[in-house]
């Protein structure tokens, strides 16, 4: 069952909000006002997170509580992941959720954590192990980013794509399970460490790895789950059906939602990342969602 909405993904990120078309997130933060406001109308009790943020920046926070965002949120959210793009070291972790802790009462989350295994996998299960370590105790909800690789065919969410070198590449071995569904090193290491774990992984429209990854999230002990319904698909022919699948399939699992991605035709910009023309178009989506998958 849905156990929080999570409203957007990496706002402060360029790659999941347009920097050019709202320079000061003031569109942003009027478009999670309007939406934590409908989640609440909907469900008096289901906690609403604001997107996890990458990079970790307390400015960034001090900017939505100024703004009356953090009004309407339950918790916010952080993303890590210092072996393979952040600009700082793995034993940082604790000292990074101080400086989100020191501007906000309001529980941190980890929502996003994770190794690559793109130079070797023993690094990634090593960089599991330590996160871990350096985690539980310290943060409500850790998710590790993720079960599953991203198939090659599919391409990764950025902006710029292969032009960012290595750092492209690196988004497709992320997972415990390599593309042809194999477990690497790091699947064990994992299974260690739940159900104090719990896991990140988006599921693209139609994904026909669904079924696949709840039988190993039962297998692995997981507990806990963030994935996310987009706001764009939900334009797509089919789109409830393939909605009702996936949140069915996940029954089992305390699962985060995390509502993102305007449809193309909905913003300011023809962009999954731009403001949309409506704020209040968002608010209804996930309005609705919380009315059709929340349960009291």
């Amino acid at each position: 069952m849905i156990e929080a909405a999570m409203i957007w993904n990496e706002p402060n990120n360029k790659s999941h909000w347009d920097p050019e078309v709202d320079p000061g997130w003031g569109l942003f933060a009027d478009m999670a006002k309007v939406a934590g406001q409908a989640i609440r109308a909907e469900h008096s009790t289901l906690p609403r997170v604001l997107g996890g943020i990458s990079p970790i920046d307390p400015d960034f926070i001090r900017n939505m509580a100024g703004k009356g965002v953090l009004d309407q949120m339950d918790a916010v959210a952080v993303h890590g992941f210092p072996l393979d793009w952040n600009l700082w070291q793995i034993g940082e972790w604790p000292a990074k959720l101080r400086e989100i802790q020191a501007v906000t009462d309001l529980p941190v989350w980890v929502s996003e954590v994770g190794v690559s295994s793109f130079g070797a996998e023993e690094v990634q299960a090593w960089g599991l192990d330590r996160t871990a370590e350096l985690l539980k105790g310290r943060a409500p909800r850790i998710h590790w980013y993720s079960l599953c690789d991203l198939p090659r065919a599919w391409g990764a969410t950025t902006r710029h794509r292969e032009a960012e070198g290595s750092s492209y590449y690196r988004h497709f071995y992320m997972g415990l399970l390599r593309e042809d569904g194999t477990p690497k090193p790091s699947f064990d290491a994992f299974a260690a460490h739940t159900p104090e774990l719990g896991l990140c992984q988006w599921f693209h429209f139609e994904d026909h790895r669904l079924d696949d990854a709840v039988a190993w999230m039962r297998q692995l002990g997981v507990r806990y789950l963030r994935t996310g319904l987009s706001w764009a698909d939900s334009f797509r022919p089919d789109a409830l059906a393939w909605f009702d699948r996936q949140m069915q399939a996940l029954e089992e699992f305390d699962v985060t939602v995390t509502f993102c991605f305007t449809p193309e035709h909905r913003g300011i910009a023809p962009h999954h990342t731009s403001a949309p023309l409506m704020k209040e178009e968002f608010a209804e989506f996930c309005a609705a969602m919380v009315r059709r998958y929340a349960k009291g």
